[in-house]
């Protein structure tokens, strides 16, 4: 049990560490670089990495987050983990709230970039990006920021777990 309680807050450390990530080089990296970049190359590029990043490893880091960090304050309420559960509880709300923001603001954000269509047929690409790049970025910072805490939250309750075990 206490193996499976340690794995499970491992797991739910790495893949929040993983999404913290993704979400800050977006807002530190790739949304800076597109931005200096004409309308149809910003709207092509963020059509491609919309559609290519819904793959096995980033559900499996996505998802297997909330079901990790769930495992593990059932796993630590359950077992020897009590001290670090706080912790444990905070970074699964941290994380949730990051999950809600995706699903309510950036995946339907993503969805009609998607329905504006293909890149040279759309009559007015500037308008198209500005009804997605502006709101977007400031959505995935709030996630990043989400998440990171998330992810401090989560390591700490490894600390936290780390001394209590001795």
């Amino acid at each position: 049990m206490r193996l499976a309680q340690h794995a499970a807050l491992i797991a739910a450390t790495i893949t929040t560490g993983l999404m913290a990530g993704l979400f800050a080089a977006f807002a530190y990296a790739i949304m800076p670089a597109l931005k200096g970049a004409d309308d149809r190359t910003f709207v092509e590029a963020m059509q491609r990495i919309n559609t290519t990043i819904v793959n096995g490893w980033f559900m499996l880091s996505f998802l297997g987050a909330v079901v990790f960090a769930a495992l593990s304050a059932v796993l630590a309420w359950r077992g020897e983990g009590r001290p670090a559960l706080p912790w444990i509880i905070g970074g699964l709300a941290l994380y949730l709230l990051t999950v809600i923001v995706t699903i309510a603001v950036n995946v339907p954000l993503n969805d009609a970039l998607a329905a504006a269509g293909e890149p040279g047929r759309i009559a007015d690409l500037a308008a198209v990006r500005e009804r997605f790049e502006a709101s977007w970025v400031t959505w995935n910072i709030v996630r990043a920021l989400t998440n990171t805490a998330a992810f401090g939250c989560l390591t700490w309750a490894l600390m936290v777990r780390g001394n209590a075990a001795g």
